[in-house]
């Protein structure tokens, strides 16, 4: 199949035989698209009352060949409709396209009404009662998706094993490979590799729980979504990764999801699965999840430089390595940081400065730019002003960032060399045990180096604000 639109005689013929006979279909618009699957919210008239689904479909009903670790749009149905039957709030999947179909791979389900933006769900007004007992209900759906029984649902054959051993170390392979060594990462698999969880009890992982990823009404969650990324593993990895920081949306103070406590994640899942919650374990992924988006991150600067996807929106994203950097920094060696001082811009006679230049541009963008168009266009306009804010920033102090930075590797080091070798030597030394995790004067090296370089990058980021102590 090559068409990149929804066959619509293909799709009402499937209504009527899976859902309701008497179907007539009233419109059929996609809402987003991604790399990997299309949206389309239907309407439908079913024995003359309106009715809506949702239809997940991959992106031109093709059957392309799954991703790594990637169960296939079938398989993510069958996630749903198991989760259904145990409990969690889920919409009912209806029909499940199979090649004779001649849609491609896909699934019909239930339309449900909520919202799923995450900063949304953290503050919105309408949202506050749902909010007094989020984090309490998280435990109890996750509790709730970890007693799936994968082998009587018949999952097991559709899902990956990955214990924690295999999930550190595929992770941390991803990061050598773009050699782009960075410390912090390094210093991080190392504090996990000598805390891997202890043979822990295998089940059926979400693997992508978190507040962007619910939909929630005032009276609780509605739904959970994306079960993309599902394995088997380690069911602490879930209740690590909705209490990473990058989920929290600026309410770092409320670490599950921006909206509730450890202790009400906790107390929920322990009244479903009676079993009590390893708050060590917790951390164990917690920190993981830091360390894994941080070389997620990097993966994306690394489409940028390859040139698979050269626009600016990847450029950006791999700035924000720095950000789960600190945030592992926060959670793993903490301790007082100085973040630099912009110096003065120096100007050049009657002619404007490079700042200066920087300035009016990112003005125009987000003035000019942004009110002038709309959708995609729009939103990059906003991260291309971002990105020169940025460049803005690190011309005021990156130099002095970069020579403190080889001055106190010289002292771990015990020799000199350009930044960029002593930088890698550090890594390789990280790598190779060769440097404890103790030694004299790293974890400061690492706090002051992650600091300044996410004050550059994204200086509202909560977790420098964490770090500095505001």
């Amino acid at each position: 199949m090559t068409s990149q639109r929804i066959p619509l005689d293909r799709l009402l013929e499937g209504l009527r035989s899976h859902v309701d006979a008497t179907a007539e279909l009233v419109s059929c618009d996609r809402l987003s698209g991604g790399a990997n699957q299309e949206t389309y919210r239907v309407e439908t008239k079913c024995s003359g009352a309106t009715r809506m689904f949702a239809v997940r479909r991959s992106v031109g009903g093709q059957s392309k060949p799954a991703m790594p670790g990637y169960p296939g749009l079938r398989a993510e149905a069958r996630l749903m409709t198991a989760a259904r039957a145990a409990g969690v709030p889920e919409p009912e999947v209806y029909w499940i396209f199979d090649d004779a179909d001649g849609i491609g791979e896909g699934f019909v389900m239930q339309w449900l009404e909520g919202e799923t933006l995450g900063k949304r769900i953290a503050q919105a007004e309408h949202l506050a009662g749902a909010r007094q007992r989020l984090a309490f209900e998280c435990g109890e759906i996750l509790a709730r998706i970890h007693s799936i029984d994968v082998d009587a649902s018949g999952l097991r054959d559709l899902l990956h094993a990955i214990p924690p051993d295999a999930y550190l170390e595929q992770t941390y392979a991803r990061y050598r490979a773009f050699d782009s060594p960075q410390p912090m990462i390094d210093y991080t698999h190392r504090w996990l590799r000598e805390r891997l969880p202890s043979r822990p009890q295998l089940r059926l992982v979400h693997n992508d729980f978190r507040n962007g990823n619910l939909m929630v009404a005032p009276d609780g969650v509605v739904a959970v979504l994306d079960w993309e990324l599902a394995h088997i593993g380690d069911p602490m990895r879930d209740l690590g990764w909705i209490c990473t920081n990058s989920w929290r949306f600026g309410r770092s103070e409320l670490p599950v999801g921006g909206f509730g406590t450890y202790d009400d994640l906790f107390r929920g899942y322990e009244s479903v699965s009676k079993e009590p919650v390893d708050r060590d374990r917790v951390k164990f992924w917690e920190v993981f999840g830091s360390f894994w988006w941080a070389v997620g991150c990097l993966e994306m600067a690394n489409a940028y430089r390859s040139g698979i996807d050269p626009g600016i929106e990847r450029a950006a994203i791999g700035r924000r390595s720095s950000e789960c950097q600190i945030d592992c920094v926060n959670l793993i060696i903490p301790g007082p940081v100085e973040i630099l001082s912009p110096s003065e811009a120096k100007t050049t006679g009657d002619l404007p400065s490079a700042i200066e230049i920087l300035e009016a541009t990112t003005r125009f963008l987000r003035e000019e730019v942004m009110s002038a168009t709309k959708g995609r266009t729009a939103f990059l306009a906003r991260v291309a002003g971002n990105a020169l804010d940025i460049v803005r920033r690190e011309a005021a102090v990156g130099d002095r960032h970069r020579a403190e930075q080889r001055e106190r590797l010289r002292a771990i080091l015990g020799h000199d060399g350009d930044l960029e070798t002593l930088t890698r030597e550090l890594a390789e030394r990280l790598r190779d045990g060769a440097l404890a995790l103790d030694h004299p004067g790293l974890a400061a090296h690492l706090r002051q180096t992650v600091a300044n370089q996410v004050a550059i990058d994204q200086p509202r980021y909560s977790g420098l604000k964490t770090a500095i102590g505001v």
